[in-house]
Order: structure tokens, then C-alpha cells, then sequence
């Protein structure tokens, strides 16, 4: 055990042989920085990812001192913990380096956090083109993903006679439809069979808006006519029909080169939402984010934040996108995490980080690397032949009993292996597994990722977990499965 100056917060860390010394430098540190005593048990466990809450029992040794006790992120029943002492016990992070994060945040700011009041629109372009089925299941795939519209893109010059039944069926399905045409015949049909909202109106077909009954997306004729705009808001606002407003977001680009010094195209269309929002503080609005994120050559998550960011702040409570393009594949889900992170973040007047991680998809939001000391101690530690995969500082390093190799190319790495003693445990299944898991670490590398080793990367909201691979007993020979797990069972009763 380790022991700081008593001080009257005492925590006592519960951990097993490899991960100890990493543990001690986190904890040293943190204790440093925020003030408390520790002691840090170390359990007859090679990886402490192996612990049970009723082995843990058998062996854990609590300190009267103790005011607080961690267990390792892999205990997924500290209930079960929690009944055999009453001192509080919190589960740790699976990652131990990332337990400062656990310490010193305002949890109370996160309680509300998931709501939103923004309504996302999501565009199913050329609707009409798509077989029934086809279109039922993208239907059903956007409203899992977060839509609460689905919008049906027209075709114009083609009129879609089937429509409404289209609508009808969606209907169905159990979420609101809107109808994106300037067809009135398209439009009054669609609303007959129980469409909600119109795209959109302009002087080209506000008078027959009168007979459709629903509410609909005033345009201007122009994206930079405004007067059109308030023209056709005064039209409609005079007979009563229900709208939200839309003055058309226009790409980066679309204006040309500054002149005279007044902002043009995608700068100008913010002015002119922020303008009419000042004007009609009590009318609805709606953003098409769309026109940005499917028009320019950038993942879209950013993007749709950024945007979604401006609607919460102007009081603009829909917006409308589309995943045509591939970067912006998934727009929809990526507004709907994104309307509660601005949400959050304009409520609590704080800005938007460290709040949730779900749209940090391409680089992960902090990387914890490990000490030369750590490396040194571990290779140190080790009694088996069972490889180890880091992946920091441009550096993949293997580590094994005795053996600590690193190197850029992971085919340098692998031949360096081949050449000692230790090598005659890589047949073919346990080469695969180390070729697949230096594929994720040169992964990590590249994109500025952390690798944990037998551990999914992380890519946000797009995560997908991973199975564990591991080399079954009956293709290991003479060798241990590759990540130094499966077998510590058996050596519990026998490790020192």
C-alpha cells in the first residue's frame, strides 16, 4: 500500500498488479492537486478487468481511515460490493488515466441535460421516386434517428399523384409530415391526407396557401429580397393561416466577392435571420441547414452544431436537413445530439464543452498517454509471453515478459518480434489478431485517437462496440492468448 499525508477525505483504490504503478502516478497527482489521503490496494490479480465483485471481497483490505472507495471501471455489480462495507464505493473509468475526470466536475449542471426545443425536418429527396417499401424503411430509420418530421421532397415539373396516400401511409407510422413543393395541386392533396406543413409559400402560390388549411414555410421570392418576404408574411398574417418563417440560408459563396463592403451569400442570409427574428419575435422560424452541410466539402457534425448553435440563440425552433451527400450521411442523428448540447449549453450560459462527447467523432477530446516509467515498470512485471499493444506519441509499443519494443511501422514492430525467443507463439491466428489491433493503433496514431488495446475506438455517437478477440485455447500451442486476459483466472490462486 501507498499512503499520502492523512488529511481527512481518504480513498482507498482498488486495483491489480499491471495497472498499479500507471494508478499511483494518476493518484499521486490528483491527491496533489485536490487534496485528499489514499491508499492504493493491490489485489493478488494480474488485470484487474478480471476482478468479480465476490473474488474482490475475498481479498480487498479496507483501511478504517477510508471515506470513499474505487473499484475498477470492468466491476459492472458494485451493489453487490456495496452490501459487504459501508463505506460509499464509486466505479472508476474502464481507462484509469481518465480518473480526474471523475473528480472535481459540477454534476448538478449535467442533470437537465437532453433537452431540446429545436424540431428537425428531415428531407427525403425526390420521395416520389422511391418504391413504397424503400421508402417506409428510411422513414422509419430517420424517426429512430431522432426526426420529428419527415418531409417529402417533390419533384418539380412532376407531379406526384400518388402523394397522398404517401402521406397517409407515413402517417401511419406514427410521425408528422410535411410536403415540399410549390405545386398547390401536390400541396392541398397532401394536406387532405394529413400533412401538417407546407415548403414552402412565396407571392408565386400564397393565395391558393388559403384553401390548404395547415400551416406552412414562408420564402422570399428571392433569398435576398426581403421586402418578397414581408410582402407574403403580411398576405398570409392578414388571413389567418399559421406559418413559420424561413428567409432561405444560402452556401458559402453563393454572393459573390464583398463589394462596397456589405457582406454577400452565406453572411448575409445570417443577417437577414437575425433581421427577421428581431422583426417577428413571436413567429415561429425555420432553418433549411441543409443548403450548408450538403454544399460543402467538410464532415457535416461540425457544421449542423454551428448551425443548430444560431437557431437556439435566435429563438429558430425547426430546421430542415437532408443526408443526400455521403459526409452528411448522418445528419439527422447528429442534430439531434446537437440540439441538446446547444440547448444545454445556452440555458446554462456556459459553452458547449465538455458537456457530451458524442460529436467528437474524429480526434477524441483528450489523450492520456503513458510514462516511460510505466512502460519500464510493467515490462519489468511481466512473467508471460502475452503481448501487450500501446499506441502513443507517433509510437506503437508491444510489450511482453522482458520485452519492450516500439516503432513507428508496425511492420517494423512485427519483425523485430519475429527475431526473438518469444516469437514461436505468433502462428498464424495470433499474427492476424496482432496485424488487426496495430491496424487500430496506427488508426489512433494518425488521427489523434487513444487505443486501448481489445477496446472499440472511439468515434462518438458512431461508436460501434467490439467484440473482444482473443486466440482460443485450442489454437495456442505453446503460446497464452495474445492480450494477457483469458488466462488470469487460472493463475489467481498461484500469483504472489
Amino acid at each position: 500500500m501507498s499512503d499520502s499525508p492523512s488529511q481527512q477525505r481518504h480513498i482507498h483504490f482498488i486495483t491489480g498488479k499491471l495497472a498499479a504503478p500507471a494508478l499511483k502516478e494518476v493518484v499521486v497527482n490528483l491527491a496533489d492537486e485536490i487534496g485528499f489521503a489514499f491508499t492504493i490496494d493491490i489485489l493478488p490479480i494480474t488485470v484487474a478487468a478480471l476482478m468479480t465483485p465476490k473474488w474482490i471481497k475475498r481479498h480487498w483490505q479496507i483501511p478504517s481511515q477510508a471515506t470513499e472507495i474505487f473499484v475498477p471501471g470492468y466491476i459492472d455489480q458494485p451493489e453487490e460490493l456495496q452490501q459487504a462495507t459501508s463505506v460509499p464505493i464509486s466505479v472508476g473509468p474502464k481507462d484509469l488515466r481518465m480518473l480526474p475526470d471523475s473528480f472535481g466536475s459540477d454534476q448538478s449542471m449535467l442533470e437537465d441535460f437532453g433537452r431540446y426545443d429545436i424540431e428537425i425536418l428531415a428531407e427525403i429527396n425526390h420521395a416520389s421516386r422511391l418504391p413504397a417499401e424503400d421508402l417506409r424503411k428510411q422513414v422509419a430509420r430517420l424517426k429512430s434517428d431522432g426526426a420529428d418530421w419527415i418531409d417529402l421532397g417533390c419533384s418539380p415539373g412532376r407531379r406526384w399523384d400518388s402523394v397522398g396516400s404517401t402521406v397517409a401511409m407515413i402517417r401511419d407510422i406514427g410521425i408528422k409530415v410535411s410536403i415540399d413543393t410549390f405545386d398547390p395541386w401536390e400541396a392541398k392533396e397532401a394536406a387532405r391526407c394529413g400533412a401538417e406543413l407546407v415548403l414552402s409559400v412565396n407571392a408565386s402560390n400564397r393565395k391558393q396557401a388559403l384553401d390548404w388549411g395547415v400551416e406552412v414555410v414562408v420564402v422570399p421570392d428571392r433569398p435576398d429580397d426581403l421586402d418578397s418576404l414581408l410582402q407574403t408574411i403580411d398576405f398570409l398574417a392578414t388571413q389567418n393561416v399559421p406559418m413559420r418563417i424561413d428567409p432561405i440560408l444560402e452556401p458559402i459563396g453563393m454572393g459573390g466577392p464583398v463589394r462596397n463592403g456589405a457582406p454577400s451569400g452565406f453572411t448575409a442570409s445570417l443577417q437577414r435571420y437575425s433581421a427577421v427574428r428581431k422583426q417577428f419575435p413571436e413567429i415561429e422560424m425555420m432553418m433549411g441547414i441543409g443548403n450548408l452541410t450538403e454544399l460543402t466539402d467538410v464532415d457535416s457534425a461540425g457544421v449542423n452544431v454551428l448551425l443548430l448553435g444560431i437557431c437556439q440563440e435566435l429563438g429558430i425552433r425547426s430546421v430542415l436537413t437532408t443526408e443526400v451527400i455521403n459526409w452528411a450521411r448522418s445528419s439527422v442523428r447528429e442534430c439531434d445530439h446537437g440540439r441538446r448540447l446547444v440547448h444545454h449549453s445556452v440555458q446554462h450560459g456556459i459553452p458547449p464543452k465538455r458537456i457530451d462527447p458524442s460529436l467528437v467523432m474524429l480526434r477524441d477530446p483528450k489523450l492520456r498517454p503513458h510514462s516511460d516509467e510505466m512502460f519500464a515498470s510493467m515490462a519489468a512485471q511481466l512473467k508471460d509471453n502475452n503481448y501487450r499493444l500501446f499506441a502513443q506519441q507517433e509510437q506503437i509499443h508491444l510489450l511482453s515478459a522482458g520485452l519492450h519494443l516500439q516503432a513507428k511501422d508496425p511492420f517494423e514492430l512485427f519483425a523485430e518480434l519475429l527475431q526473438h525467443q518469444q516469437s514461436d507463439n505468433v502462428d498464424a491466428s495470433h499474427a492476424f489478431y496482432l496485424g488487426y489491433e496495430m491496424a487500430k493503433a496506427m488508426t489512433a496514431l494518425h488521427l489523434g485517437k487513444q487505443y486501448e488495446q481489445d477496446e472499440a475506438l472511439s468515434w462518438g455517437m458512431l461508436t460501434q462496440a467490439e467484440k473482444t478477440h482473443r486466440l482460443s485455447r485450442a489454437s495456442r500451442h505453446r503460446s497464452k492468448p495474445p492480450s494477457g486476459k483469458t488466462n488470469d483466472r487460472e493463475n489467481q490462486k498461484t500469483d504472489p
